[in-house]
């Protein structure tokens, strides 16, 4: 039996850990959070200081129960849940179940963290526990009612005006108006035209070409000449002469830093652009590596802590970082004192190193054959950005060159590398909303002031200015990091829900708002201003940074905001929800000329005309803008609906056409169009009743039993009336592809024969 009992999170830090501390401790995971608050109103109980009513998770109810079997066992109880706020949230609920089963009298339970998963850390932290931390707990108790109170406050509000389903939040919504907002820019935006003059020339055999930046003594920003005709007067006033005259040479050294250690936000911008990772792909491949991975027999920790703003390294591990550079490059990739780096945000907080491998000693290729190849991908990004952290400056030989023509002066700009320093492990790729397209790095032929060059061509190149882009993941999280608004372990979460609640789609890596994300938005922005505010969501993370140093309490703060959004949500009961869905259009109905309008319906945007139900003109809107008219249903002739006498009518749906009331939605009586032949039909193998029939859907053709819904045969292939030949079953499908030809393929035990 052993004397003491130590909680984590999940199970494979356990079975890590496990090994480190021996028999004398037994390891349980908690497998994440292990009470919430029910999805409920009245969880959070305004009226009670804002009490919490928490519920246990059911599905980690057997985890508590073995939990607490293990804790009447033992002497000690640590809590060793995740370093951060919600990981000390768990630990206090963990604390007041056990004191809640009288666990806690006679029994010593601390709180210890470690920021990596080895043996000397997890060792010291047993060594030294402390007691939870109120004020973390405070703060994370924060955060769940301000979200819980939007969520159950302004949600209803979007289900009752727009459609049900959907949902607001904290982050989640200021995220969406980000999004929203640049593609109204997009739509907004009106190009402009502009030209480019260059001058083509060489020397010896090394062509290169130079940028007009000055003309008869006006000096030409990028974007400064406007028209064709003007570019056209230019070359025309510099043309018929040989040679051009090198005016001025200005020669630089310009020395580039490395970038610091990776912190959560800059981890998951670049695994999305050096790799292609999703958000919550990177942080599902972080977690693992940092949880432990078998290696020859020993599990191991990879990474540190991956949830953390802090971009500090500890002196242990500069230490060693240093060591390896010294034994592995010249000693100009060393420099002389550690590189010092200091967090941009201003709301940096948890005191966590950088996330950096737990041993720089342990290269990605010696481990390679023990990781999947995203686990690889993702070790050698984090272990090279932390290497190249502590690497010698790169440094460049840039030269400027001012070549005169006539009237102009044209510039071309040269770079070289003169040593390439940390740049020898790891670059940045710069992302192409902020690259500049004029900073071309080329190498020039040797030049001097006062020499001639020949004019090849003097040319022209057409460009237009270009909206900024869609927001990409990485793009997203950058912006929602400098506007202070989220935390690490809120961003993957965020961009999901965006994508789950198909607020946003992703098209080629970008983020674009459906129809129904714009809706919710506008609405939001419109009637719920305060509430998507970049700066009142920012001013809101620092208040509750504030609460987990101790320097605010939670309940005033939860007071001033529970009454602003209560009196705001009250304000909004009476909106008109046409006046939320709609837009009038600059077009009149064809049919009696009054005004269109622009709506979002139960099926998506459409538009349709102001005088409805009067007139009943509607164009239906497909996802790439394009309308098709939709035809008023066709009423069948000579016959009425069996249940309710009305009229029946031959309406358009998702999978074709069909027979309905007219008097739907009080009468469902539905008919097939064309119900399929039953002549030669092969008879259902299942209920022995009905007959196999070809039906359409959402993915085609399929076959099933008209028996429906006694019967659900479904056959994915044409069925035919024999029998198999191994299993004896009454049907058999032919089924042909290219490779292997006409096959008859039994849908039961998938035996096949070769026709």
């Amino acid at each position: 039996m052993a004397d003491n009992l130590l909680i984590v999170e999940s199970p494979a830090k356990a079975k890590t850990i496990g090994k480190y501390l021996g028999s004398n401790f037994k390891i349980l995971a908690s497998f994440g959070h292990v009470r919430d608050l029910p999805k409920k109103n009245g969880s959070v109980d305004v009226n009670n200081s804002f009490a919490l009513k928490y519920q246990l998770i059911a599905r980690n109810k057997k985890h508590v129960d073995e939990i607490i079997a293990a804790a009447k066992k033992s002497k000690a109880i640590y809590l060793a849940s995740d370093p951060d706020r919600e990981g000390e949230a768990i630990a206090w609920h963990l604390q007041e179940i056990l004191h809640e089963s009288g666990l806690a009298k006679g029994r010593v339970i601390k709180r210890v963290t470690f920021n990596e998963i080895t043996k000397p850390a997890v060792i010291a932290a047993v060594e030294h526990p402390r007691d939870i931390n109120a004020s973390l707990v405070e703060a994370q108790q924060a955060r769940l009612s301000l979200d819980f109170l939007i969520g159950f406050n302004v949600s209803p509000l979007l289900w009752r005006k727009i459609k049900p389903g959907l949902s607001a939040g904290r982050v989640q919504s200021p995220a969406l108006r980000l999004i929203c907002e640049r593609e109204e820019e997009i739509k907004a935006f009106v190009p402009e035209d502009y030209f480019g003059v260059h001058l083509q020339t060489h020397k010896d055999k090394h062509k290169f070409k130079a940028k007009l930046v000055e003309y008869s003594g006006k000096k030409l920003d990028s974007k400064a000449i406007k028209t064709q005709q003007y570019a056209d007067e230019m070359v025309a006033n510099m043309s018929g002469t040989k040679e051009a005259e090198i005016i001025k040479i200005t020669k630089k050294q310009k020395k580039r830093n490395p970038t610091a250690p990776f912190i959560t936000s800059s981890m998951l911008i670049e695994a999305a652009r050096q790799l292609g990772f999703a958000t919550d792909k990177t942080t599902r491949v972080a977690q693992s590596l940092y949880e432990g991975i078998e290696l020859q027999g020993e599990s191991v920790g990879l990474i540190t802590y991956m949830r953390t703003d802090s971009v500090q390294l500890s002196p242990i591990a500069i230490e060693e970082i240093r060591e390896y550079i010294g034994n592995n490059f010249d000693e100009r990739y060393l420099p002389s004192a550690p590189n010092v780096y200091s967090n941009k945000s201003k709301n940096a907080q948890e005191a966590h190193e950088a996330i950096r491998p737990t041993s720089i000693m342990r290269r990605p290729e010696s481990i390679k054959a023990y990781l999947s190849l995203d686990q690889y991908r993702l070790y050698e990004l984090i272990w090279r950005r932390t290497l190249a952290s502590q690497i010698s400056s790169a440094i460049f030989d840039t030269t400027a060159v001012d070549i005169k023509l006539k009237d102009g002066v044209f510039r071309v700009n040269g770079m070289t590398v003169n040593f390439d320093g940390y740049m020898v492990v790891y670059q940045e790729i710069i992302d192409e909303s902020v690259a500049n397209e004029e900073d071309g790095e080329i190498k020039l032929p040797k030049l001097a002031e006062g020499e001639a060059l020949p004019v090849d061509g003097i040319d022209i190149t057409a460009h237009q200015t270009e909206p900024k882009p869609r927001y990409t993941e990485a793009s997203l999280v950058k912006m929602l990091e400098e506007l202070g608004i989220g935390r690490p372990s809120t961003y993957p979460p965020i961009i999901a829900t965006l994508k789950k609640r198909e607020y946003v789609v992703l098209d080629k890596k970008r983020l674009v708002p459906t129809d129904v994300g714009m809706v919710v938005s506008k609405f939001l922005t419109n009637h719920l201003t305060k509430y998507v505010d970049l700066q009142f969501t920012a001013n809101l993370e620092e208040t509750l940074d504030k609460i987990a140093v101790g320097e605010s309490a939670r309940i005033p703060v939860l007071n001033e905001f529970w009454h602003d959004l209560q009196t705001t949500v009250r304000e909004k009961q009476n909106i008109s929800k046409m006046e939320l869905t709609s837009t009038q259009l600059d077009e009149n109905c064809p049919k009696c000329s009054k005004p269109l309008i622009s709506r979002f319906g139960k099926y998506g945007r459409f538009i349709g005309c102001s005088g409805y139900p009067d007139c009943d003109y509607m164009r239906k809107v497909d996802k790439d803008g394009s309308t098709e008219e939709v035809v008023a249903p066709e009423e069948v002739p000579d016959r009425v609906c069996p249940k309710d006498g009305g009229k029946l009518l031959i309406r358009s749906g998702k999978y074709g056409k069909f027979i309905s009331c007219a008097n739907y939605p009080k009468c469902k009586h539905i008919e097939e169009l064309n119900k399929p032949d039953l002549e030669g039909a092969v008879d259902c193998p299942e209920c022995k009743k009905g007959k196999i029939v070809p039906k359409k859907g959402r993915f085609g053709v399929f076959y099933s039993c008209n028996n429906y819904p006694e019967c659900k045969t479904i056959f994915k292939y044409e069925p035919i009336a024999e029998s198999c030949d191994e299993c004896s079953y009454p049907v058999t499908m032919l089924h042909t592809t290219k490779t292997k030809g006409t096959q008859r393929i039994c849908p039961k035990c998938k035996h096949a024969v070769k026709l």
